[in-house]
């Protein structure tokens, strides 16, 4: 099985994120809470809930944060206010770019999303202008290690209803339809494996070799720009930067 792979830039995501662990804590603590509030606190009975705790534990978030922020989630049900957007636009470049938020006022939001993308990209453009270049899959990366049989593992997670299998030096990239996702993750659970990455991603259909380094810098700025904004959740883009992929 092949497809194209986003795991260099999906790396050098989470290496800025372990940066900053207490922001991105917070941000899973907000769809934990949105979780909670549209299927109740127990994961058995809610599978979207299960589906961030995996996400949770993938960015090495502590069982004790996790059990803290149902709790805080459960006993808040009736305040809980946050409301998902997803605005589209483009960086320098005209590299595609889409911001999923979580935010307890959307017109503060929209307009913080688009003074970025007006400041530090090519604009905010209307709903639809990029996200036609991207498949919503589920992700699942599993690192690499001598434990671990290639073979094995693309067959389980096939049978489990995977779509594609990608290996790469490094790790193990699964994707799956949006729908058979939590099956194929809680399949794999089951088995033993660890993920570095467990959720739905934006997978773009084509990709911008971003080789400039003037460009690339600028591009960069718009992203930790949007990692500052704490109502950006996640922001997916079709660029392949200079060097992620010799990041350790």
């Amino acid at each position: 099985m092949s497809g194209h792979s986003k795991w260099a830039n999906i790396k050098n995501k989470k290496e800025k994120t372990d940066s900053a662990r207490g922001k991105i804590f917070t941000k899973i603590g907000r769809e934990i809470a949105i979780a909670v509030k549209e299927g109740g606190s127990d994961p058995a009975n809610n599978s979207r809930l299960r589906d961030v705790i995996a996400k949770a534990k993938a960015n090495n978030m502590p069982n004790d944060n996790i059990t803290r922020s149902i709790k805080k989630a459960a006993g808040e049900l009736g305040s809980i206010n946050y409301e998902t957007g997803t605005y589209e636009g483009y960086g320098p470049g005209k590299i595609a770019v889409i911001v999923e938020v979580l935010t307890d006022n959307k017109n503060r939001t929209a307009a913080e999303i688009r003074h970025i993308f007006d400041k530090y990209g090519a604009g905010m453009g209307n709903s639809g202008c990029v996200s036609w270049m991207f498949n919503k899959k589920g992700h699942i990366v599993i690192e690499r290690s001598v434990n671990i049989d290639e073979e094995e593992l693309m067959m389980q997670a096939v049978d489990a209803g995977a779509d594609d299998f990608i290996a790469q030096d490094d790790c193990f990239e699964i994707y799956t339809a949006p729908a058979d996702f939590s099956a194929v993750r809680e399949a794999l659970e089951a088995l033993g494996y660890a993920f570095l990455v467990a959720e739905q991603d934006m997978i773009p259909t084509n990709t911008v070799d971003v080789n400039d380094a003037e460009l690339a810098e600028k591009f960069e700025r718009l992203l930790d720009m949007f990692d500052d904004n704490d109502d950006v959740q996640e922001v997916f883009h079709n660029a392949i930067l200079p060097d992620v992929e010799e990041d350790d």
